[in-house]
């Protein structure tokens, strides 16, 4: 038998190691996306980190050339809840985000179902006047809901921040009508034809299948209520009982604007609870926020 010779195109040079693995271009790819991750995770983390040490620093070393604290000084955690009304100011955020995002899916789920389930004449104007609800810059209507909440005596209260969320938001019905869109009416139309009427149709078949979408919805209303600082300050600025956490950190910072460790310290305590609320809906919010407006 004779051996078959190698083409010479084909034939390794001699000495050479064979090639394993990916291509040198596609290691260098490699390479640099995960790079870019690293950079804008780094960026990312770099703030919070700043904020949690420079809490733990004194007085007189907080904005130094020094970034490590020496020592750590916990007594900043402290201070922040027997110098300052924090708990309170909780309590207010607390009941003001809590109540507005009921407040907002008892309105905003069931019109969000009929504008994406039910057919019936004006649905797309009607949506089209929701849109440019959503557009309208708040400072526009400032001044003449300001006078209509003052004529009601609820001015100096966290009241006018909540009780229109049982009118619907603009945002939530819209995220809600795309992620709606995405159930397919026959299941609707199964359980009519069981006997089901329309709030049962919402309530038993499209609220279940909707838990990522209104999950989202909830978490966006809950986090724009516990950072809002442009609505207190617009209403409850002149009751200090009434204040949330956002515009009691603002108003600390501008009054205490040398003690910079003790304003991170309460930075990060206001920061813990919409950090752990994350944490723990992180999968919802992600899964809503992936499913909305695939259909529509």
């Amino acid at each position: 038998m004779t051996a078959v010779s190698q083409s010479p195109l084909t034939r390794a040079p001699r000495g050479s190691a064979p090639r394993t693995g990916r291509p040198r271009g596609r290691t260098l790819v490699w390479i640099a996306e995960h790079a870019a991750l690293v950079a804008l995770g780094v960026l990312t983390l770099a703030p919070i980190v700043f904020v949690i040490l420079t809490s733990l620093m004194s007085s007189n070393q907080a904005l130094t050339a020094s970034i490590v604290p020496r020592p750590f000084d916990f007594a900043n955690y402290g201070r922040v809840f027997t110098e300052l009304p924090l708990a309170r100011w909780f309590g207010n955020s607390a009941l003001y985000a809590v109540l507005a995002t009921a407040f907002m899916l008892l309105s905003s789920v069931p019109a969000a179902y009929a504008l994406a389930q039910i057919k019936f004449k004006g649905a797309n104007l009607i949506f089209t006047v929701i849109i440019v609800a959503m557009l309208l810059p708040p400072q526009v209507t400032a001044v003449p809901v300001y006078v209509m909440w003052s004529h009601l005596h609820l001015t100096g209260t966290l009241w006018p921040l909540i009780l229109p969320n049982l009118l619907g938001d603009a945002f939530s019905i819209f995220l809600l009508r795309q992620f709606f869109m995405t159930i397919p009416k026959e299941y609707g139309d199964a359980a009519r034809m069981d006997g089901c009427s329309e709030w049962g149709v919402l309530w038993r078949v499209v609220v279940p299948m909707a838990r990522p979408g209104i999950a989202s919805a909830a978490i966006f209303m809950f986090f724009h209520s516990w950072n809002d600082y442009y609505g207190p300050l617009l209403y409850a600025s002149e009751n200090q009982a009434a204040w949330p956490v956002a515009y009691g950190l603002a108003t600390f910072r501008g009054q205490h604007g040398t003690d910079w460790s003790m304003t991170m310290a309460m930075t990060v305590v206001v920061m813990v609870p919409v950090v752990i609320i994350f944490f723990f809906a992180q999968k919802a919010f992600v899964e809503g926020i992936a499913l909305t407006g695939v259909k529509g």
